[in-house]
């Protein structure tokens, strides 16, 4: 039996996971790190918080499954995008906190690009809209606000990575600094046609070159983890950015199959093969992980408050006391009476890209309860969702037929169904629904040998329940002209 170790750095906790060569999990660990929120819109890590956490849920995991790690096949990382992580060439030291894929603090860097007209070049070279969400903006703002970086970065005394870099450079004792291309796809600076960084992007961002880390596709081997840190070497043989792999987990590999994945935030993708499609109804093109030298594309729609307003409901509101709470406080009433949850704490991402928006809870009566901002607030992340699938139905690439879920929030049933009876398709819950984490591990395994190829891990894709539709096309509908109604509220509120 050959063993697989997952890395799974994400928003708000590192994991490590343990798969068998047939994708079930051994063991797992999981860790948590603070969020730093310096003021509204800004959202940091440190960069040592994610890199100990991830080391520390390796460590254990290994021990709980009792598997050294001389007897892992290789090691696969995942890992939230577009945060953006700056540290120091020579000693490894980071220079600033992680700025975090959710901060709206380079829409400054965004606002000078659109004045220059630059828009739809960006777009047409990175398949990105011209958003604070990517990693380039945010290193840029990174070089101009905290004193004496630019400076160091123009001496070549600074590297630039995302999450993943950041962790196989501390892995490796600095030996690599490298990514892949569905990470890379992200940070605003690569050219998601020829297949590398950009030297006009490059300069209409003012980074300098030496910044960047090597790329390579997401199944490849990397190099050899130090032997200190898990007890012996490790073939790192896997990367990809937490939405592509969990594409790849879900065994989506051919045009037109789609995922959505419920985590902090939502991101609906849609496999479009070698074909880089491009969007007219505010979706984003990205590449898929690839398996090999061929490159490979996806659709996306991201939603950047998904089950985070689960988390505001316990922390802020105070209204449940756990998160796995919320499905039985909703399901106290039979519908959300009337109100609606926009919870657009963070702007407003795909397909609406309004990244000033505020969050809004609308259509309160005196009749209102709790338990109706908790149904909302499940709602919104349907809705949302819903008017991403929409979006991809319009773009017309290919047809949809179903929709392969995962991530936290895929356990709770009440949304999935309400999320099936929104699309008008079935909606499919794997057994696996660690399949971010899954991801990693099948790159790796391909890499290595563990896998003759896609075929085989089409094969192991398991279905563990499939939700119907229960209501019909008019009232669905309705529902979402319910909610692009509060969209325009929003707006309208933000414009004022």
């Amino acid at each position: 039996m050959a063993y697989l170790l997952a890395l799974d750095q994400g928003t708000s906790s590192s994991r490590s996971i343990i798969f068998d060569e047939s994708g079930a999990i051994v063991a797992t660990a999981q860790q948590e790190f603070p969020q730093i929120f310096p003021q509204p819109g800004w959202v940091e890590h440190d960069p040592l918080e994610l890199w100990n956490s991830q080391l520390q849920t390796a460590r254990r995991v290994l021990e709980q499954s009792g598997i050294k790690a001389g007897e892992l096949a290789a090691l696969g990382i995942t890992n939230q995008r577009e945060t953006t992580v700056v540290w120091e060439r020579a000693s490894g030291r980071p220079v600033y906190n992680a700025v975090v894929w959710q901060d709206r603090r380079a829409e400054t860097v965004c606002a000078r690009l659109r004045e220059r007209g630059l828009g739809e070049a960006i777009q047409a070279k990175t398949g990105l809209v011209l958003d604070p969400y990517f990693s380039g903006t945010k290193l840029r703002w990174i070089l101009d606000n905290v004193p004496g970086l630019r400076e160091r970065a123009q001496r070549g005394e600074l590297l630039f990575g995302t999450v993943d870099a950041w962790l196989i450079w501390n892995l490796t004792g600095g030996r690599l600094h490298v990514s892949d291309v569905s990470n890379a796809s992200r940070t605003m600076l690569w050219n998601i046609h020829t297949g590398r960084w950009d030297e006009e992007l490059l300069a209409w961002l003012d980074i300098p070159r030496s910044m960047l880390p090597e790329v390579h596709a997401s199944s490849h081997i990397y190099g050899e983890v130090d032997a200190q840190h898990l007890g012996a070497a490790v073939k790192i043989a896997g990367i990809a950015g937490d939405q592509q792999s969990a594409l790849f987990g879900q065994a989506c590999f051919a045009p037109g199959m789609a995922k959505n994945t419920y985590g902090t935030g939502c991101f609906m993708l849609l496999h479009t093969g070698d074909q880089c499609a491009t969007s007219r109804n505010g979706l984003i093109s990205t590449a898929a992980c690839q398996a090999d030298q061929r490159k490979q594309y996806a659709l996306e729609g991201s939603v950047f408050i998904g089950g985070a307003v689960v988390q505001w409901l316990r922390d802020g509101l105070k209204a449940i006391k756990t998160s796995t709470d919320v499905e039985g406080l909703a399901a106290t009433v039979d519908d959300s009476g009337g109100v609606v949850f926009v919870p657009s704490f963070t702007g407003l991402g795909a397909p609406y890209w309004n990244p000033s928006a505020k969050g809004a809870i609308v259509g309160l009566s005196r009749g209102s309860t709790v338990a109706h901002i908790a149904r909302a607030a499940l709602e919104s992340i349907a809705f949302q969702s819903t008017a991403l699938l929409n979006a991809m139905v319009r773009d017309a690439v290919s047809p949809i037929t179903e929709l392969r879920v995962d991530g936290g929030a895929a356990a709770n049933n009440l949304l999935l169904q309400f999320q099936a009876d929104l699309l008008g398709i079935p909606v499919i819950r794997p057994q696996v629904t660690e399949t971010t984490a899954l991801g990693a591990a099948y790159l790796a395994g391909l890499a290595t040998g563990v896998y003759g190829g896609l075929s085989e891990l089409s094969g192991q894709w398991r279905m563990e329940r499939t939700f119907l539709p229960t209501i019909g096309r008019d009232e669905a509908a309705a529902k979402m002209q319910g909610w692009e109604m509060a969209i325009r509220q929003v707006r309208a509120g933000e414009g004022a």
